[in-house]
Order: structure tokens, then C-alpha cells, then sequence
């Protein structure tokens, strides 16, 4: 398939995905010049008129919806007998696969790819359309951060006529209830699959797993999830609330529609009030706080691996622990007390503003103080006042609570005409950074870098490090890579070098007692054995280092005795030999050579005449005798 070029347009680069209909291929629009991705349909199923149709109706009801948060659909076709659909070409890794290799995600993340997939849901669902299998394979993550919800392929709209009787499409894990069931669907089912994602996002868990698909599919109908909390105890209680409303297993007790869904998690997000009422599975709702700054294919109940998703660099920006709450949390709330206290002594001295005006028949008013209001609140307080609503500009605010008004244009108190537009600011909270990697930096590169960023820098107490050169970071209290608000502390410490340590002398020590002592002082043991006449059975006889210092963890060897060697060997025949050839004979034998010298009328000069033993233990010493040449007196060997 790869090569290949549909109807003279669309040439197949690289497989990138296989799913239960299809395969995802990167693709060059020749007539563009683009990077596409081309889904084209198996083999199999192309003479299959139910799943053809279902094929054509993806690529006719996905081109329709227009969402910054569903995959683009540029164009469908038939070449030959194949047919293929073309589509953006996603960069980015898919939410399964980031939750596989992290864990449960940073929650505020998770609701953010919460806010997103409703709002798609919400166009797909005003167009009479149900994605039907919303999963986080079918959720792919962007290189910004966004996402791209994918794969309308089970896809139905109202009038599609497409349902299948007691079939059910979708992956058994996300099913809702209903779908479970078999019975006809709302866009309810897609909110509780949204359900099912965050809960898995949040935790890194699913709510139900099983042995098969149907056993699953059993449990999605007839049993209630664990709450979030008790596998993440760190989850925030409005988000726990958010996720088991949508998880609620009547579809009416669940949000009314996707842009419900978004709008109590764009609540959750910048810290508003989440009103969820009571009773929400077994939770009750807390309504104040948030997080202010915070491939499995479809299948008939059969779950398949593999998914048409694009292959691509992971992106995801959070961090694989828990969130919790940080302590700025708590400071926020007093201000937010503080703060509503004296926005009604403004609003009263306003509205006494506004009476006297009223009476001097002026046409202009003073502007209200909205500073600390949600936009909401700040709307209707400027409209009352005669004022129409101008630009709503987002700015980071360290000191206003996310989603609410940071100032006017004209500001507040100032005299302004009825009927003229003040433009808004609202704060998007504190500013959030990535915190750098410092490791192998210099002090003043660190410094630099987290300066730069708008991070306090902080030199903590300097460590020992076996990789990172003395004088460089070696560690950081902070984790590269995660996020960290504009003005917080990072604090780095720096390399010692490798760290150095006495090696014990343990020599004439017994085996347990130098293992106790090398391996206290923090080394390594390896031990050897030898045999010895000096030192007892089970003492050290040598140990090498065997003294000074050594890298702490290093090891340190030492030869162990075996006691005196009994057994006696044969000693190699050296008579005849040259003197040194029988000295180095003896020596690589064990054994000590001892010379002699004497006369021999008949043995030449330095060859050996005898030796004192052919068998002795190794380590003796065994003599042999030398010939010195004729004697000048009697000719005869002495």
C-alpha cells in the first residue's frame, strides 16, 4: 500500500495506525503540497454495504463539525475498490498512551483535556451526531497542548439510520450503561465515556476492568465505581465530584448536555464555584475552591489492539505524580474573604455615586469597582450601571483569583458615559513555567536560566555526585520538566564531587569481620581464596586497596586463607638441565630452587647433577647441585 497514490492526489508515505476498519497513513497531497493522514478502509470490509456506509458517513458528518478540538476532514473517495477518507495529520501522541507510560496526569491537565473533548462533544452533539466511542486513544494530545478528539467512525447522527439491534459499538471500558445495553443513544452516553477518561486521567486507573469485554460491559451496567479518591487520596474534591456526576448510571442524572460539562469544569479550572447539588454517587458536592492554579480499537464488545492514531513525539507537559493543593490555596481563600468585604463597602459608595448623579440629571456615571468579581458578576454590575461590555482581554495576575476581573478601562471610579463600552481584564491566574533541567549547569548558568523564567533561585546544600563534576547542579528539589509558578523557589544543590572514603585495613581480620568492616566503611566486597603457611584458615592474607581512599561504593578485594597446603606434588626432573632452565622449571612449579656446586668429570659445567626431591609440598625449597667441570686432581665425579 505504501507508494501508492489515490486518484492521482494522495500519496501513502508511512503507516502510522491500524484500527478494526481501517489503517491510518501518512500521506503528500500532491495538489497542495501537504502533509495529510489518509484513512483507508481494510480490504474486508469494502464489500460489506453497512460498513462502507458507516465508512461514508464518518467522512460526511466529521467534515461538518467545525471545532478547533476535532480532527479536520479535507476530503473522501473511492479508488478502485478502496476507500479512504482524508484528514489533517495529527502530530502529538494519543491520551492512552500518556497515561500508560505517566500514570495518573496533573489534574488540572486532566480537566483541561476535559473542557476541550466536551466542547468538541458539543458541536458534534448540536449536529445531531454521537461520537459513541470517546476514549483516550481516540483523544490525541497536540505539541501545544491541545487536543484533536478523532475517529467519528462509529459516529451516528439521528437520522443516519444506521443502528444495529443488540449490537453494540464501542470499546467495552467506555461504553456507557445504555450502550452497554443496547439501547438507543443520547449524547449522554458520550458524556459518560468523558466520565470514564477523566477517571482513568485522574487516577491512572479504569473504574471497571475485567477478563473480557462482556464482563466489563456487566460491570458498566450493574456496578457503581470506586470514588477517585481512594486510589489518588490527592484528587480535589470538586473534580472527584465532576467525574462520578458524569459516571451517574441514569442518563438524566447526568449533566444535561457536553456544554453543561464544560462549563462546571472551566468552573473547577479557574476556581469558581463548582454547583453540582448533592448526592452525586454517594459524594457530596463541595461547591468552593478548584484547582486555581493548578490502541485499543472499536470492536463489537471485543476489545482489539491497536488504534489509528498517529505516531508521533509525546507531548504532554505534566508530571507522572499527583497534584495537591498548595499552600497558596489557603492564602488565596482569606484574600477572597477580605476581598468580598470590601467590594460591598465599594459597591454601596457607588450606588450612592450613581443616586446623586441621578438627581443632578447627569448623563455620566461613576464606574463601578468589578476588581475581584467573576465575569459574570462583573457583566451584570457594569450593564446596570448604564454601561455596555467592551473587550474581555485574559492577563496573569498573581494577586486576583483565576477567572476574575483584575480592572476596567475606564477605570473604576472614574466618570464615564452611560451607554459607552468598559473593556475588562480578567486574570488567568499566576503564570505558570517549565521548570528547567539544571543538572551539569554552573551556578550562574542556573541562576541565569531560572531568572530568566521568572523562577527565585535557591543554592541548597551541596551533595556528593559520582556523574556530575565538583562545583555543577547535581540535583534540584524541583523536578525538570514540570510546572512551577512565575515567582516560586527552585532549589538546586551543588556537586561535591565523588565522594571519598577510608579503606579499613582488614588483613590477619576473619572473613565476617572484614566484610563488616569494608562493607560499613560503604564498599564492595569480592573475595578470593588462597592457601597459606603464615596465616590461619578464614583470615585475610591481602586486600586490595590496601589502604588510603577509595570512591565510596567501589570495591575492594581480599584474598582469604585456606591454611597450609598438606598435600605433597611431584617436582619436575631437572637433572641435566641447564642451571637457570631448572630454576625456572622449579619456580613455575611452586617451589623454591637452592643451588649447589661441585665437580664432575662427567656431567658439563652448570648443567645439574641432582636434586633433593621429586615429590614435596608446593612452597619448598629443593636443592639441586651443580656441575663446576673436571677436577685438576683425580678426574673422578665427588
Amino acid at each position: 500500500m505504501i507508494g501508492r497514490t489515490f486518484n492521482n492526489r494522495y500519496k501513502l508515505i508511512e503507516r502510522v495506525g491500524l484500527g478494526g476498519m481501517a489503517e491510518v497513513y501518512r500521506a503528500e497531497d500532491k495538489v497542495l503540497g501537504r502533509t495529510v493522514a489518509v484513512k483507508v478502509m481494510l480490504p474486508q470490509y469494502a464489500a460489506d454495504p453497512t460498513f462502507t456506509k458507516r465508512f461514508r458517513q464518518e467522512a460526511a458528518s466529521a467534515a461538518n463539525l467545525q471545532s478547533p478540538y476535532i480532527v479536520s476532514i479535507y476530503d473522501w473517495g473511492l479508488d478502485g475498490e478502496t476507500y479512504y477518507i482524508v484528514m489533517e495529520f495529527l502530530r502529538g501522541t494519543d491520551l492512552k498512551t500518556a497515561i500508560q507510560e505517566r500514570g495518573a496526569i496533573n489534574q488540572r491537565k486532566a480537566a483541561e483535556i476535559g473542557s476541550q473533548v466536551a466542547q468538541a462533544l458539543s458541536v458534534a452533539h448540536e449536529g445531531g451526531i454521537i461520537h459513541r466511542d470517546i476514549k483516550p486513544q481516540n483523544i490525541m494530545i497536540q505539541p501545544d497542548g491541545n487536543i484533536k478528539v478523532m475517529d467519528f467512525g462509529i459516529a451516528r447522527a439521528g437520522d443516519a439510520g444506521l443502528s444495529q439491534t443488540a449490537t453494540v459499538l464501542g470499546t467495552a471500558h467506555y461504553v456507557s450503561p445504555e450502550q452497554a445495553q443496547g439501547k438507543d443513544l443520547t449524547g449522554a452516553s458520550d458524556i459518560y465515556s468523558l466520565g470514564v477518561v477523566l477517571y482513568e486521567a485522574a487516577t491512572g486507573k479504569l473504574p471497571f476492568d475485567g477478563q473480557d469485554a462482556v464482563s466489563v460491559a456487566v460491570k458498566q451496567v450493574k456496578e457503581l465505581p470506586a470514588a477517585p479518591s481512594t486510589i489518588n487520596p490527592n484528587i480535589d474534591p470538586n473534580l472527584e465530584a465532576i467525574i462520578m456526576k458524569a459516571l451517574e448510571k441514569d442518563p438524566e442524572r447526568r449533566f444535561k448536555d457536553a456544554s453543561e460539562m464544560r462549563r462546571v469544569l472551566n468552573d473547577f479550572l479557574a476556581g469558581r464555584p463548582v454547583n453540582l447539588g448533592d448526592d452525586i454517587s454517594g459524594l457530596k458536592t463541595q461547591v468552593m475552591g478548584g484547582v486555581a492554579p493548578v490502541q485499543n480499537g472499536t470492536a463489537v464488545m471485543s476489545p482489539v489492539s491497536g488504534g489509528a492514531n498517529n505516531a508521533a513525539t509525546s507531548v504532554m507537559n505534566a508530571p507522572h505524580t499527583f497534584s495537591a493543593e498548595d499552600e497558596g490555596e489557603a492564602k488565596k481563600k482569606k484574600k477572597r474573604t477580605a476581598t468580598i468585604a470590601i467590594v460591598a463597602a465599594v459597591v454601596a459608595a457607588i450606588a450612592i455615586i450613581g443616586a446623586v448623579l441621578a438627581l443632578t440629571g447627569g448623563d455620566r456615571v461613576a464606574v463601578p469597582d468589578v476588581a475581584g468579581k467573576t465575569i459574570a458578576e462583573a457583566r451584570t454590575e457594569l450593564q446596570q450601571a448604564g454601561f455596555q461590555i467592551g473587550t474581555e482581554t485574559e492577563v496573569y495576575n498573581s494577586d486576583v483569583e483565576a477567572g476574575k476581573v483584575v480592572s476596567t478601562d475606564p477605570p473604576a471610579g472614574n466618570l464615564a458615559a452611560k451607554g459607552s463600552s468598559i473593556n475588562i481584564s480578567v486574570s488567568k491566574g499566576t503564570e505558570q513555567v517549565t521548570v528547567p533541567d539544571l543538572k551539569n549547569k554552573t551556578v550562574e548558568e542556573a541562576q541565569k536560566e531560572l531568572t530568566a523564567l521568572g523562577l527565585s533561585a535557591s543554592q541548597g546544600d551541596d551533595v556528593y555526585s559520582d556523574d556530575v563534576d565538583s562545583g555543577k547542579v547535581a540535583t534540584q528539589d524541583t523536578k525538570a520538566g514540570s510546572t512551577a509558578n512565575k515567582g516560586d523557589t527552585v532549589t538546586f544543590h551543588v556537586s561535591k564531587g565523588v565522594e571519598q572514603v577510608n579503606v579499613p585495613s582488614v588483613v590477619g581480620a576473619s572473613l565476617s569481620s572484614a566484610r563488616s568492616s569494608l562493607e560499613g566503611a560503604g564498599f564492595t566486597v569480592s573475595v578470593s581464596y588462597d592457601y597459606s603457611d603464615t596465616v590461619d584458615k578464614g583470615n585475610v592474607i591481602s586486600q586490595s586497596p590496601d589502604g588510603g581512599s577509595a570512591k565510596k561504593g567501589s570495591q575492594v578485594s581480599i584474598v582469604v586463607s585456606n591454611g597450609p597446603e598438606n598435600t605433597s606434588v611431584d617436582v619436575p626432573y631437572v637433572v641435566g638441565m641447564d642451571e637457570d632452565a631448572a630454576a625456572r622449571e622449579l619456580d613455575s612449579a611452586g617451589f623454591v630452587a637452592n643451588t649447589v656446586y661441585m665437580k664432575s668429570n662427567t656431567v658439563p659445567a652448570g648443567q645439574v647433577i641432582k636434586q633433593s626431591a621429586t615429590s614435596a609440598k608446593k612452597g619448598s625449597t629443593i636443592t639441586i647441585t651443580i656441575s663446576e667441570g673436571s677436577g685438576s686432581s683425580t678426574g673422578t665425579d665427588e
